[in-house]
């Protein structure tokens, strides 16, 4: 399909979202390539879907019927210069960071100036945008250990809030469904380069015995504080498969895609997990179709 414009210039293509997902599967859907507020504001006139890295993600094999929205030009750029106003020797709050910055090269570049805070997010696959949207991170950080100031966009306008605006925990910050992170300011420690990367090698330890191939990230939540994978492990159903996808052999808590695996492969393997479990699991992946945004 040719590329159409909308009224307010933004590139509209239909194109199919696997080519969005770190897991390689989804079916079609019309995707708006969003560069500002007002094109935002624009393409959230209708039914809509955010789609950042693509991971955390499955998208049925039929794709979605509303619009996808990628946020890029200047809504995936980033400012880290100190805000003189906000910042001490000690803690610096920067200027915006786009909701579509890609969070492993944003963590990559705190390192290098010596910026403390967001280094337990090391090697996750997001854009900031979603990593806020469901505090995304690992046993050694969150997106909100670093965040100062967070920019919505509403079906009413655009606001800025706090985290201590907002009832966040674990892999969930309490922004609504309907409410976009375009932007956001950081708060860092100052440290040094040498000591962020160490925090940031010592976290990516646990990233070791994860699986190389393409994969949505972790399939569950650990329930109360006990290992998914274990519990997945313990059940004797590492290494199963359904079609062209796998409960990786590396970690049970992972399903990966050998080559062509279908969302179909994929929700079907969830559901056997679920039936061989004993303990209930929630899902850590979002599905598409489910919800969307009115």
């Amino acid at each position: 399909m040719t590329a159409a414009v909308s009224r307010s210039g933004t590139r509209v293509e239909r194109l199919p979202l696997s080519r969005f997902t770190t897991l390689g599967v989804g079916g079609e859907a019309e995707v708006w390539f969003v560069t500002s507020h007002d094109a935002l504001a624009e393409a959230m006139e209708r039914p809509y879907r955010i789609l950042g890295g693509g991971s955390n993600l499955v998208i049925a094999d039929a794709g979605v019927p509303e619009r996808v929205l990628r946020l890029s030009g200047p809504l995936a750029e980033r400012d880290l210069t100190p805000d003189p106003l906000l910042s001490t020797p000690a803690r610096v709050v920067t200027g915006w960071v786009g909701g579509g910055v890609p969070l492993p090269g944003l963590v990559r570049q705190l390192q290098k100036l010596g910026l403390s805070g967001l280094e337990g997010t090391v090697g996750i696959p997001a854009q900031v945008g979603g990593a806020v949207w469901m505090n995304a991170g690992t046993r050694y950080g969150e997106m909100f250990d670093g965040l100062h100031t967070i920019e919505l966009v509403t079906p009413e306008g655009t606001r800025q809030v706090t985290p201590d605006d907002l009832p966040w925990g674990y892999r969930q910050s309490g922004i609504p469904r309907n409410h976009v992170v375009s932007r956001v300011r950081l708060a860092l420690t100052v440290s040094t380069p040498d000591a962020v990367l160490a925090k940031m090698d010592f976290a990516d330890q646990a990233r070791r015995g994860q699986p190389k191939m393409k994969t949505p990230g972790c399939a569950f939540k650990n329930p109360g504080g006990v290992s998914a994978g274990q519990l997945i492990d313990e059940a004797g159903l590492k290494g199963t498969r359904i079609g062209n996808a796998l409960i990786a052999p590396e970690h049970a808590n992972f399903i990966v895609n050998l080559g062509g695996a279908t969302a179909a492969d994929v929700h079907a393997l969830l559901d056997t997990v679920r039936a061989r479990v004993k303990v209930p699991l929630e899902l850590e992946y979002e599905l598409w179709p489910g919800q969307a945004e009115p």
